[in-house]
């Protein structure tokens, strides 16, 4: 990570106090020709967030991250181009896949994943390869900002892509995680309700929504069709019972759910 500081412009942007984060959704066709499978990782369970929880890759935008976007897609808003690095970085790092990176080949991606883990800037790796990285083929579609005072606070935006081709094996980075696997979002919540796996709010969300638009393509123009604005949800009180809440304008099928069943963190 970098010592640069976060440009003010994109300062401004976040909610107090919160972390920028930025999350990737990856499809892939099944091989069944049923949904599109998603890629999932596990939380390891010594994690300070979400610990042993199954997620969309991602993490924490890093200063150099918003270097990137400015030299890559310098008309693309810098918090927006940042988080869109971010989800690229933060997704070899995890998983081994290179997604938004067609330069970079198989044969050279262990040891860009090796460097960036290692502390290497995603900025002087580019800049030593003289690669350019296709931010424009991740589709935004939302942006959360939970505030649970037990949990730490992340602005994340949220990224769907189509999984690039690949045939080496994907592998989690273990500091992190300790499983990967693809599912499509109906199978994920399966095993959720089935208490086979554990997800967190935003994730339960997100995944109700992708069932309902079951591959890239149609999940890509379901998501033009609703504004991406912060989701901070809320708690109401309904006939004696609390349920934690989010807006009924943003693509969501299911926008409550009882406070007492709600993983948050």
């Amino acid at each position: 990570m970098s010592g640069t500081a976060i440009p003010s412009s994109a300062q401004e942007t976040l909610p107090e106090g919160a972390i920028p984060a930025a999350t990737l959704v990856i499809m892939r066709p099944a091989p069944d020709s049923g949904p599109d499978e998603i890629l999932m990782v596990k939380r390891s369970t010594n994690m300070a967030f979400a610990a042993g929880a199954v997620v969309f890759p991602g993490g924490r935008v890093d200063p150099d991250d918003y270097v990137v976007a400015q030299q890559q897609a310098p008309d693309v808003d810098p918090a927006d181009g940042a988080a869109r690095v971010a989800a690229l970085r933060e997704t070899l790092e995890e998983t081994g896949l290179a997604v938004g990176w067609p330069a970079l080949g198989e044969r050279d991606l262990d040891d860009v994943r090796r460097a960036l883990l290692s502390g290497t800037l995603l900025s002087d790796i580019l800049a030593a390869r003289g690669d350019r990285i296709a931010l424009d083929s991740f589709v935004p579609f939302a942006r959360w900002c939970p505030n649970f005072k037990e949990a730490r606070t992340f602005d994340t935006r949220f990224y769907a892509v189509a999984a690039p081709p690949h045939s080496h094996e994907l592998t989690v980075e273990a500091a992190e995680h300790s499983h990967i696997f693809w599912a499509s979002a109906s199978r994920t919540l399966a095993m959720a309700d089935a208490g086979e796996v554990s997800v967190i709010f935003p994730t339960r969300r997100n995944l109700e929504r992708l069932a309902h638009a079951p591959d890239f393509d149609r999940f890509s123009a379901h998501s033009c069709q609703f504004p991406v604005e912060l989701v901070t949800p809320w708690i109401e009180e309904r006939d004696g019972r609390s349920f934690l809440c989010i807006p009924d304008h943003l693509g969501y099928p299911v926008t409550s759910e009882p406070f007492d069943r709600v993983r948050r963190g």
